[in-house]
């Protein structure tokens, strides 16, 4: 039987097929929807995470060499969020060894070589399917057998809302390597927060954390900024100097808008993320550098790659663990939480009483669609601070926003 039968046989309903390697993706994904089965893919295992907290899936196909996660880390997550899920654990280095894994039924430790025998047969047989994910486990990735224990936010960052608890999973889940990282959002989403959370709970904490703007700095200052020069270099380059990539040696380098990298800087900027080497403009040496990438962006990269304007090969080196950030909008239990927040820092920074919010302001608060994110929404609240002046409660008036009709 082929390998697309023998899978569509027992992947009933949607299947997510999850590998680092993408023509295994493609052609087991070409085989299951050539079976009628409904097929998506998976670029790797914080991938695959966040596609199955989007969506209900019966059954995923994984592949246990994934690169940007812990592969037994990764197992004992599923197993623990989503039990009623079918994972069949098929090796993209040899797709003729098929190695199936009930975990509902299996015990995490037990080694797959072991199971794989007497699993398969009866998952191939399997006439049902498996049962599907209610909405509630599929949108929060919890479930009432897991507990209720929530995960603290990453550093410097306020909100509790479902979405923002898969962030900080994800975020504290990767911090302790050095896999790159690219945080993907709106504008005023809190993507450098993430970026600075990620650096102050890994092993790079006491290291530099250097920010490149890559869309503030001119394209003609780009390549000196990023690597560096030597002196006499070009008009002007009276000493040598070291770029902010290896600025960040031992640390961390945050590339924030990456999508504004031109062209011929984004060949430079792949040979480093890949060899870990710089080399300064007007010099022939090259340097070993230790520094962990984090990339952001609010732009959709791989639309740009179908449009030639980022290359494929260094989205993929970059885009290796991927966070996507909620909007303010998605996330509205964590409106008056943040509120209070930056009403309280103000009050604080400007050793002023401390103010609360009037209830008619806190519904226009949450009313509000926010298409600045949380950036509007500090801003507002500074406004709003300032026009209190000297009373004790932030009023509907002293909001910049539209009240409401009855």
């Amino acid at each position: 039987m082929a390998a697309g039968a023998m899978l569509a046989r027992g992947a009933q309903g949607r299947v997510l097929v999850a590998s680092s390697r993408a023509e295994f993706r493609a052609n087991m994904v070409g085989k299951l929807t050539a079976e009628n089965a409904m097929a998506a893919e998976a670029a790797g295992g914080a991938d695959a995470l966040m596609k199955l907290e989007r969506g209900a899936y019966q059954t995923l196909l994984l592949d246990p060499h994934i690169e940007d996660l812990d592969p037994d880390e990764l197992v004992d997550m599923i197993q623990t969020r989503y039990p009623e899920l079918n994972v069949v654990l098929m090796d993209a280095r040899s797709e003729s060894e098929q190695l199936s894994l009930d975990l509902a039924e299996a015990d995490s430790e037990t080694a797959v070589d072991d199971v794989a025998e007497s699993k398969e047969t009866d998952w191939l047989e399997k006439e049902e399917s498996p049962v599907t994910l209610s909405p509630r486990v599929a949108a929060t990735g919890n479930t009432e057998k897991a507990g209720s224990a929530r995960i603290q936010p990453l550093p410097g960052m306020i909100g509790t809302s479902p979405k923002m608890e898969q962030i900080y999973r994800l975020a504290r889940l990767v911090a302790p390597r050095d896999t790159t990282v690219l945080i993907v959002g709106s504008t005023g989403t809190g993507k450098e927060l993430v970026a600075r959370g990620i650096h102050e709970l890994s092993r790079r904490s006491r290291a530099p954390f250097v920010v490149v703007n890559c869309a503030a700095i001119p394209e003609s200052l780009l390549e000196a900024e990023l690597f560096g020069f030597t002196r006499g270099a070009f008009t002007g380059a009276v000493q040598s100097r070291l770029g902010r990539i290896h600025a960040a040696h031992g640390g961390t380098l945050f590339l924030d808008e990456v999508g504004e990298l031109p062209l011929s800087m984004q060949a430079k900027l792949l040979r480093f993320v890949q060899e870990g080497e710089v080399q300064r403009l007007g010099s022939a040496d090259l340097f070993r550098v230790d520094t962990r990438v984090v990339a952001a962006t609010n732009a959709d990269l791989l639309q740009r790659v179908r449009e030639k304007q980022f290359r494929e090969d260094l989205y993929y080196r970059l885009a290796v663990f991927p966070l996507d950030l909620p909007t303010l909008e998605t996330r509205a239990d964590d409106i008056l939480p943040l509120a209070r927040h930056f009403l309280e820092s103000f009050c604080k920074q400007n050793g002023a009483p401390p103010k609360t919010i009037h209830p008619d302001a806190s519904i226009l608060l949450k009313r509000h669609n926010w298409p600045g994110n949380v950036r509007e929404l500090q801003h507002s609240i500074e406004r709003a601070f300032v026009l209190a002046d000297g009373n004790a409660q932030i009023r509907p008036e002293d909001l910049s926003m539209p009240r409401p009709t009855a």
